[in-house]
């Protein structure tokens, strides 16, 4: 167990959560790079806590603003009110310590979408869900017109998505920087719906009532193709490396598109379809030489990877299936 700092336990308090001469349990949550995330149990209440750290966990020098602490709460709060099961409930906020409160999800009832993927438990209709889901919140956000000052986070955005992966990258190969930096700004100026910016099998939890959102602290009013293309390439990415998966997570692939497809009306899908297919393969790349490669790569993986999505990057995809197969070439 961990022994919680002054501040938490004073923050649990001020809530209301606990009473001062309360005992508390807190176990701090492994896996996440941008914040502390504790599962807190207070008599017999379980709940999760979260603070957004201001240098993240990762070997490269990262720092984003910890206001994205109250971007998230805000992105639960609005998803909340659109599809209530497909965030965790919200319990407390204190926005001048950067903390919040919500429910905490049993993980016997919510697997995490990673760990399936990654041990060869790959069912097309979870990628379909996902992709309903999120097309769902990019298409009803797109119609509130309170929500473009609300997520005007595009500091925050750009530090922890635009720099951190794509630029990032541009700078680790310079013959591929304008082609990079075009993506960048071509992103960066898209006004259309509510981004939630991280959307990866690693905050996806496969609840009894369908998939759960985590982790918004990137959220942003702006390009919808960022979410899709950021899922997708997790699948590809997986596709080229788990054992025996490889036709279920194509299958996935295209489950995925096929329900997000549904609910674009903000613009003409073909429009919608150019950015992600340029996102694609340069998140592709970004996942070996950006500031957070994925980790359960070995070298020749890595190599190869990165292999397939220069040249995606350099053929300039202009549609998700020719993005798919340049990025799952034999190299």
């Amino acid at each position: 167990m961990t022994a919680p700092e002054a501040v938490l336990e004073d923050f649990l308090i001020d809530a209301g959560l606990a009473a001062p001469d309360e005992p508390t349990r807190w176990r701090a949550l492994a896996g996440g790079v941008s914040s502390d995330i504790w599962r807190v149990q207070v008599g017999d209440r379980v709940i999760c806590v979260k603070r957004a750290l201001a240098k993240l966990r990762v070997a490269a020098d990262w720092r984003a603003p910890t206001e994205r602490n109250a971007t998230e709460w805000d992105y639960f709060q609005v998803v909340g009110g659109l599809a209530p099961r497909s965030v965790p409930r919200l319990i407390a906020h204190d926005p001048t310590r950067g903390l919040f409160a919500m429910e905490w999800l049993d993980p016997d009832i919510h697997r995490l979408w990673k760990t399936e993927l990654l041990a060869g438990r790959v069912d097309p209709a979870d990628s379909w869900a996902v992709g309903d889901l999120i097309g769902r919140i990019h298409s009803r956000t797109a119609k509130d017109p309170t929500l473009p000052a609300r997520f005007a986070t595009d500091a925050t955005f750009h530090a922890l998505r635009l720099d951190a992966y794509i630029l990032a990258t541009a700078r680790a190969h310079p013959d591929l920087a304008d082609r990079l930096e075009a993506i960048v700004r071509q992103t960066a100026i898209q006004r259309f719906a509510l981004v939630h910016g991280d959307v990866s099998p690693k905050n996806i939890l496969l609840g009894p009532r369908g998939p759960v959102l985590l982790d918004a602290e990137t959220a942003w009013w702006g390009d919808p193709a960022f979410d899709l293309a950021f899922c997708l390439n997790h699948l590809i990415i997986k596709a080229r490396v788990v054992g025996g998966a490889k036709r279920a997570l194509e299958d996935s692939f295209e489950h995925m598109i096929h329900a997000y497809r549904a609910h674009v009306d903000w613009e003409s899908i073909d429009e919608f379809e150019v950015r992600a297919a340029a996102l694609l393969p340069a998140l592709a790349l970004a996942r070996v030489d950006g500031k957070s490669p994925v980790e359960y790569l070995d070298e020749s993986q890595r190599a190869a990877l990165r292999a397939a999505a220069r040249w995606a990057v350099m053929a300039r995809t202009a549609t998700l299936d020719l993005a798919k197969r340049a990025l799952l070439q034999p190299t």
